[in-house]
């Protein structure tokens, strides 16, 4: 049996583990081993999402919590390191880009444990972000690179790194979609909150860069007001974006513009209202990929984008935070004018099954 340690921490992390977890186990000859690291902690952030998804209760908890990127990094590699030396696992399993990711790989590579990098490639070239730091150096010590598309093959290529190290396997979170799109329509979200399909948007908005400081933050909140004048806002907020919101005293400016602000989603709840929204405006990229593949219109609150072929190929328009530009893109939404997207090649629902494929003779 091949002994797999999948690590996730945060609400983005699901949608990846979920499916390579699941073809682990259909193809037999694994014992995968999920740790949560607890980066996210509360019940709407992490349980929530684990149940819609139908991830197992973790075989291991660090329970991590909050902190800066330090912290979280470095609580991430002490309390998984014992687990590493107990249980000596053949690979470990990281997923995107969050202080979970990198965390986990440092501990696996000081025991000299390899591992395995889902969503390798992606680079905005952007080193302000937390992000990329993190994309950048999990790549680097990982042993198996599985890139989500061609141009994330080619960053990894231009990086140095070797060829027969990098596999081209398609979207991993893309098969969540996938699996759970039907279900997802059986969702009374809409009705719940009072909205029609095509006639709201939705936003999320989590980025340090977006709202950490108080000047960016009013100029989302002024972004999101000015949609608003258009069509109804749907703000899903993580805590920190409700917090930061408050702290800035500008929660009921949002709220008397006509933005609505909501907790957190489970993924069902989620996945359905983004499929019937008008459009969505993130920061987010996991969204970003999503969207594409739903065909519903999205404008990135970035100067830039790791994920390219979004826009290339997909429904994704980089607007940053850009008043004429989100207003010229909000008025073709509310005027029902949409792009004709393309799939991006091998996002088909696959992606767990052609990774499998590669750890199943790697390490047996």
């Amino acid at each position: 049996m091949i002994t797999v340690l999948e690590v996730a921490g945060a609400r983005p992390n699901y949608m990846k583990v979920a499916p390579i977890h699941r073809a682990m186990l259909n193809a037999g000859g694994f014992a995968p081993l999920f740790v949560h690291t607890g980066q996210h902690y509360d019940w709407e952030m992490s349980q929530v999402f684990m149940r819609d998804l139908g991830l197992p209760t973790p075989d291991v908890e660090l329970g991590v919590g909050s902190g800066s990127h330090a912290e979280q990094t470095a609580q991430v590699m002490l309390r998984l390191e014992p687990v590493l030396l107990e249980r000596r696992p053949d690979v470990v399993v990281v997923v995107g880009d969050v202080n979970s990711t990198l965390g986990a790989a440092l501990a696996a590579v000081k025991v000299q444990v390899p591992v395995a990098h889902v969503e390798a490639g992606l680079r905005s070239f952007d080193r302000t972000m937390p992000e990329e730091i993190n994309r950048l150096l999990t790549d680097a010590m990982s042993e198996l690179l599985f890139a989500p598309s061609p141009d994330a093959v080619a960053n990894l290529a231009a990086e140095g790194i070797a060829r027969e190290k990098i596999h081209l396997v398609g979207n991993v979170m893309i098969d969540s979609l996938e699996s759970l799109f039907r279900r997802a329509q059986d969702s009374d979200v809409l009705d719940r909150l009072g909205v029609k399909p095509g006639e709201y948007l939705v936003a999320t908005l989590h980025r340090p860069s977006n709202v950490d400081g108080d000047a960016s933050l009013r100029l989302v909140v002024d972004a999101l007001s000015m949609a608003a004048a258009s069509l109804p806002v749907l703000l899903v907020t993580h805590p920190r974006t409700r917090k930061r919101l408050a702290q800035a005293g500008l929660s009921e400016r949002v709220a008397s513009d006509g933005v609505q602000l909501l907790d957190p989603l489970g993924y069902l709840d989620f996945l359905c209202l983004m499929s019937r929204a008008a459009g969505v405006l993130t920061d987010s990229g996991g969204i970003q990929e999503e969207t594409t593949v739903l065909g519903v219109p999205c404008l990135t609150l970035r100067d830039r984008t790791e994920r390219p072929i979004t826009v290339t190929e997909g429904t994704n328009q980089v607007v940053g935070l850009d008043r004429e530009r989100i207003e010229e893109a909000v008025r073709r939404l509310a005027n029902g004018q949409r792009l004709e997207p393309r799939r991006p090649a091998l996002w088909d629902g696959c992606a767990a099954e052609r990774i499998v494929d590669v750890l199943g003779p790697r390490f047996s």
